[in-house]
């Protein structure tokens, strides 16, 4: 089945990172962020369930010590910080991704972000 040739116009089967970071605050390309992949893949990068994990486990251990609200704190640190990457992913690996071409180079060739000419 062919595909019209504006299609084909705007797929680049690889853009260095160089060109990438200097053409993205132009317009030059449209990204497209799987959200579902995102998320894992930032939050392997971040390291994220460790963080929150030892958040909890020391803010649980605190209240139970008798230092409730700095304890609290903690907990609450943990799941917020849990949430806020969970909401903001795609956002997260875009800058990323302009920042890091390793994780430029990852994010593209595991399907995670797609880039496209515009």
């Amino acid at each position: 089945m062919p595909t019209s040739p504006a299609a084909d116009e705007r797929f680049v089967p690889h853009i260095p990172h160089q060109a990438f970071k200097t053409g993205l605050p132009f317009g030059h390309f449209r990204v497209v962020v799987n959200p579902a992949l995102a998320l894992s893949y930032v939050m392997h990068l971040t390291r994220l369930k460790y963080v929150t994990l030892a958040a909890l486990g020391v803010g649980v251990a605190l209240a139970l010590s008798g230092y409730v609200v700095a304890g609290g704190l903690l907990v609450v640190l943990g799941i917020a910080a849990n949430r806020l990457v969970k909401r903001q992913a795609p956002r997260i690996l875009l800058h990323l991704a302009t920042r890091n071409a390793t994780i430029y180079e990852e994010a593209t060739t595991h399907g995670v972000m797609e880039v496209q000419r515009v």
